[in-house]
């Protein structure tokens, strides 16, 4: 017979500790090898996070919430504990961005057909209920494609990323 006083076992948290252990693997390996094949992430963060590093213009763009992509053009990803340093090109205007994994909401690797999506609920509003989902990205608010190499900064485009998976 159980305990009903007992604390319960708190698995959002430990997936979601899990998860990012995940993703900081992956980025250290990216960080010391460089980018493998195909593979490139869609990242998808809190801009609010008190944690979130990055320029006032960014900031003011994305007030919420704000996607980037690492693929054909970053430099000195750097990888803690805690989360990742990297900068990115926004319309051939370098920004250093500082992302804590907690602030993560989507991690996508469309390239193996990996995606996760940590999601809060009321009782864990700090986003401890991770659930896994299939590759794909947020239907709505901001995204950036921080690969972009023109001259001009573009509005980016929503990216679906059905069309990368394969039909078994």
């Amino acid at each position: 017979m159980t305990d009903s006083t007992s604390p319960s076992i708190p698995y959002g948290r430990l997936m979601h500790e899990a998860v990012c252990g995940v993703i900081r693997e992956v980025l250290g390996k990216v960080a010391r090898e460089g980018l493998p094949g195909e593979h490139h992430f869609f990242i998808t963060f809190d801009t609010r996070h008190e944690d979130v590093e990055l320029a006032d213009w960014l900031k003011e763009r994305y007030p919420e919430e704000m996607m980037i992509v690492i693929q054909n053009w970053y430099d000195d990803l750097q990888v803690s504990e805690d989360g990742f340093s990297i900068t990115l090109n926004f319309g051939d205007a370098p920004e250093r961005l500082k992302v804590p994994f907690d602030s993560i909401a989507t991690f996508v690797d469309p390239s193996v057909e990996f995606g996760w999506r940590f999601e809060q609920t009321d009782e864990e509003s700090n986003g401890d209920d991770p659930s896994p989902d299939g590759p794909g990205t947020p239907d709505d608010g901001p995204d950036v494609g921080a690969d972009d190499r023109s001259d001009a900064p573009k509005e980016a485009e929503v990216v679906s990323l059905d069309t990368f998976r394969r039909n078994h």
